[in-house]
């Protein structure tokens, strides 16, 4: 059913995009090597020998892009700083002037243009050097990490009023330190991804104290975290075991984030439940899932203002009977859940339209932590294809999204406040490289001047702006 209605006037639409995956410029002006940069530079780690050292040139093209975001009408653009970019070694010894111009440059634009700024802190390219003294598996990353943000919020804060510490730290712990497919490629599924979300977690909480105590009172906005999560539809509804099978793998996938910062300061139950029994099953002296202390628990908690996520699709889930192996750490196992992964295919590239997912995850999230003020701040589709300016499917993805998110503000009552889609334009998508093309703005990565041309999702999704959620849709454009 397509459900007919407005969001509220002061709804943000926007688009998002985050520094390694569109500017380029990876080693101009003194810019630092990131984690990514040296990744993808060594053949094989991505797709067609893809890298980010141009990728749609935006260090080169900040009037472009803000003429894009002006076509579009949105009201807040979501991008992220490069740490290497403004401190080339992750400290603050080494401050690089050519970087701060840069965003200076792209944020005076923004506000020049009714834009609200919301700039992430953190979206995955550690500078090389950090990495080198052990990255964020290392306690003093808290204090570098920390060190930028102050950085950032005294040098940017005066214009930025919404700043995202981490995207997807729960995607940084599982895929850079469970199954190794991101950098730094460690392959310790048991044991590295708890350490590294445990560090990732208390370096969060540092930022936002430190915003709140130096300049939140002067500056007056929001910070928050920003997880991905992916809706678990129960395989059977009427049995409770893969209802509860569904809530375990949310419990581990978000609660491991989310739980700790809207709740009470420390994991899910069911996660120190099961990686506890798990790990004394193994004969550990301890849980593989580490301790906060009390007064960790107490700084943790409450560090967000808002509820921010990142979601493409939907999985089916059920409960898992396989008998565990002691030694496997395979995560679906360690959750003890079956995730039926041919519905939708796992890859970034084939996030298979589950619109009514979103309905539910929405739900869920007001449901699990009192409904706070939510904004998704990643949604889209991507599309293997050499051109796609028809872009009908990303049309329909989003018409069907959109009026999901409206059914649950409208009909459940959840106080959504925002929608951001993903993405400006296509992008370098990681380790599948150029080839999913995510983008309302199509580029040409063939040519050197990398053009930027709309698609006509652009031109739809900028008429559900126009009109704060409606966009009529003609037969010839279906």
């Amino acid at each position: 059913m397509y459900f007919y209605g407005t969001f509220p006037e002061d709804f943000t639409w926007g688009v998002s995009s985050s520094a390694h995956q569109i500017e380029g410029g990876w080693d101009a002006d003194g810019k630092g090597p990131s984690i990514w940069d040296n990744f993808t530079h060594v053949p094989g780690n991505v797709n067609n020998n893809d890298t980010g050292d141009i990728a749609c040139d935006s260090y080169n093209k900040v009037e472009e892009d803000i003429y894009m975001l002006r076509a579009l009408g949105v009201k807040n653009y979501r991008f992220s700083l490069s740490w290497p970019r403004i401190f080339p070694t992750g400290r603050n010894n080494s401050i690089n002037s050519y970087g701060v111009a840069y965003y200076n440059r792209l944020i005076d634009g923004l506000i020049a243009n009714n834009i609200t700024p919301i700039v992430t802190l953190y979206h995955w390219d550690l500078p090389q050097a950090l990495q080198d003294i052990g990255g964020w598996e290392s306690n003093e990353l808290i204090d570098l990490f920390d060190s930028f943000a102050d950085f950032c919020f005294q040098t940017f804060g005066d214009r930025v009023k919404f700043w995202i510490t981490i995207n997807e730290p729960n995607v940084i712990s599982r895929l850079g330190y469970g199954n190794g497919l991101f950098p730094p490629n460690v392959k310790e599924p048991g044991s590295a991804p708890y350490r590294v979300a445990h560090i990732l977690l208390k370096a969060h909480a540092r930022v936002y104290h430190t915003y709140d105590d130096k300049y939140r009172a002067s500056q007056g906005g929001v910070i928050a975290l920003c997880p991905f999560i992916s809706w678990a539809e129960p395989k059977t509804p009427s049995d409770p075991r893969d209802i509860e099978a569904a809530d375990r793998y949310l419990q581990f996938l978000v609660g491991w984030f989310t739980h700790p910062i809207f709740k009470n300061g420390d994991y899910p139950e069911v996660m120190k439940w099961k990686v506890g029994n798990r790990s004394e099953l193994q004969n550990l002296p301890s849980s593989r899932l580490p301790v906060f202390t009390a007064e960790e628990r107490e700084y943790i908690r409450g560090t967000a203002d808002v509820f921010c996520f990142n979601t493409y699709s939907a999985k089916i889930v059920s409960h898992s009977t396989t008998r565990l192996r002691p030694f496997s750490y395979e995560y679906d196992q360690e959750v003890s859940v079956t995730v039926d992964s041919s519905w939708p295919s796992s890859a970034l590239s084939d996030h298979r339209p589950v619109a009514w997912g979103l309905r539910r995850v929405l739900n869920w999230i007001k449901e699990e932590y009192g409904n706070p003020p939510i904004y998704i701040i990643e949604n889209g589709v991507g599309k293997k294809a050499k051109s796609d300016i028809d872009d009908n499917a990303r049309i329909f993805y989003y018409k069907t999204y959109i009026d999901e998110a409206l059914k649950a503000y409208k009909v459940d009552g959840v106080n959504l406040k925002g929608y951001n889609a993903w993405s400006l334009m296509d992008n370098f998508e990681w380790v599948d490289g150029y080839d999913p093309r995510f983008g309302l703005h199509q580029i040409d990565f063939d040519n050197p001047n990398r053009p930027r041309t709309p698609k006509r999702s652009a031109v739809y999704y900028a008429e559900i702006i126009r009109n704060n959620g409606r966009a009529h849709l003609h037969h010839h454009q279906l």
